[in-house]
């Protein structure tokens, strides 16, 4: 079977981002250390030969010298280290005088130099057992009679190129060991984090998804993408209060309905079915009158229900709001049984849903409306990054043993702010989930005037950037900052009078 070029090349590539680095480098070594050692060993070829010709070239030089001046006659002594082939030899071609190593041998070359170029360099490879030869030829003397010194040495067997090409392949197979070993360790070093942050990932699951991963130290691509996985991981985290919260909120909203909603329409049904069984004695104004009532209680509860399941469950439109002036007009348009005390600063702005804030304002009238005998107050200001709202009246007060569960869906309580007062019993709940769908608390504390006192806090900015909705109960409780509870709720400030509404 046949594999093609790009299929072989994917079969045999490393599975692994080092591995691959580390063959990537060692290629590109490879193919710059083998031309630079190809070249460095012809160029020592090329300095040895030249050194050998240039000890030829000497070697002839002092031989010509010394047969002119007629220091021997047949033997002839090289002087020059590693050129041990000399002989002088007469135009007739007859050998004249030889080395002990050319003894008996015919002449080197059949080469002869010129008057015009006495001095050559030749390479012979005409003698048998010798091999090729590098040879000096140099006439003695000008005239055409002179004779040729020829001076030289063998270069087949080991010689100093050859020792340069073994130290060459040597260095280079050396290099590209070497690049290839630093290569695995530094690639394998830099993609250490991303290993660890594979595994923390792998390790993560629904039920656990406050898991971070190492960020490692720098500004390097490595670090940036720990930063995005942790911040991924937080918007999942997130997503999945968000889901749950929702849910939960579903759950309730089906329980509520299913439980409130029965007592009215009982009642209802049973009006009905009286009617029906004595149509003679019914009243029918009361009756009408009575149906009403109940079904306007329905509407309520099923509307207060309806903003329960939506309040924290998605993300409110939040802008900048003027908080003093929204105050100020919520108050203006109400018309109540007790004139409204208003203590606010002026310029109180922050970022909030403002239809939120004007119904958690509205249910805290209410029920101050239901339960003050003659006071109403309303305060405003901004403390630290924080907006303080709180609303004060003089009835009954709250108990301490009740300031948490009056916040509950339906909470009855045996005091005087039951929800047989008129209320649907879902108004403090509403205005407390309010309260932290913008990252902020509400509590129930003693007003100056012995009645109740309702404190909103939130912060100025609105919720942090990282949050899609209201933090969970446990991260309010818990937390410090801008989800932290007010340290002293009984310290709010003492009312001023501003003027009455």
């Amino acid at each position: 079977m046949k594999v093609s070029g790009p299929l072989l090349l994917r079969r045999f590539r490393p599975d692994s981002i080092r591995g691959r680095v580390t063959v990537l480098v060692t290629a590109f070594a490879t193919l710059l250390l083998i031309p630079t050692g190809v070249l460095g060993s012809i160029l020592a070829r090329q300095a040895f030969s030249s050194a050998v010709w240039l000890d030829a070239r000497q070697e002839a030089a002092l031989t010509a010298a010394a047969w002119r001046t007629g220091h021997f006659h047949s033997g002839i002594t090289p002087q020059v280290a590693g050129i041990d082939l000399v002989q002088v030899v007469a135009p007739n071609r007859r050998v004249l005088a030889t080395s002990p190593a050319a003894r008996g041998m015919p002449p080197l070359t059949s080469f002869w130099p010129s008057e015009d170029d006495p001095m050559q360099d030749v390479e012979a490879c005409t003698h048998d057992g010798i091999g090729c030869l590098r040879l000096a030829a140099l006439r003695v003397m000008p005239g055409p009679d002179s004779p040729v010194v020829y001076a030289g040495r063998p270069i087949n067997g080991f010689t100093p190129v050859g020792m340069f090409d073994l130290l060459f392949t040597a260095e280079v197979s050396v290099l590209v060991l070497l690049t290839a070993w630093a290569t695995w360790k530094v690639a394998g070093r830099t993609l250490r984090p991303v290993e660890v942050i594979r595994s923390d990932l792998a390790a993560v699951n629904v039920n656990d998804l406050d898991t971070r991963v190492p960020v490692p130290g720098g500004d390097d691509e490595i670090a940036r993408l720990a930063r995005t996985v942790n911040s991924t991981l937080a918007r999942i985290e997130q997503a999945k209060i968000t889901t749950e919260r929702a849910l939960r909120r579903q759950r309730e909203f089906a329980a509520d309905a299913s439980h409130e909603l029965r007592t009215p329409l009982a009642g209802l049904r049973t009006q009905l079915e009286e009617a029906q069984l004595h149509p003679g004695e019914t009243d029918l104004p009361s009756l009408l009158r009575d149906a009403l009532l109940d079904v306007g209680r329905l509407e309520a509860i099923i509307d207060d229900l309806l903003l329960l399941a939506k309040v924290g469950a998605t993300t409110p439109g939040r802008k900048p709001v003027d908080l003093s002036a929204l105050v100020r007009d919520e108050v203006a348009r109400r018309t109540d049984r007790l004139p409204v005390r208003l203590a606010l600063a002026d310029g109180v702005r922050m970022h909030a849903a403002p239809r939120h804030l004007a119904r958690l304002l509205t249910n805290l009238l209410d029920n101050a409306q239901r339960h003050a005998r003659s006071v109403v107050e309303v305060g405003l200001r901004r403390d630290d990054g924080f907006v303080e709202l709180w609303v004060s009246d003089d009835g009954p007060g709250v108990p301490e043993s009740e300031r948490e569960r009056i916040f509950e869906r339906f909470a009855r309580s045996d005091t005087a702010r039951s929800r047989g007062r008129g209320g649907t019993g879902l108004g403090l709940a509403i205005a407390r989930d309010i309260a932290r769908a913008h990252c902020g608390t509400l509590v129930a504390a003693e007003s100056p005037y012995g009645g109740a006192m309702f404190v909103l806090r939130l912060p100025v900015s609105g919720c942090p950037q990282t949050a899609d909705a209201a933090p969970p109960q446990a991260a309010i409780d818990g937390a410090t900052g801008p989800y932290a509870e007010p340290s002293q709720v009984a310290a709010a400030p003492a009312p001023v009078h501003e003027r009455q509404a």
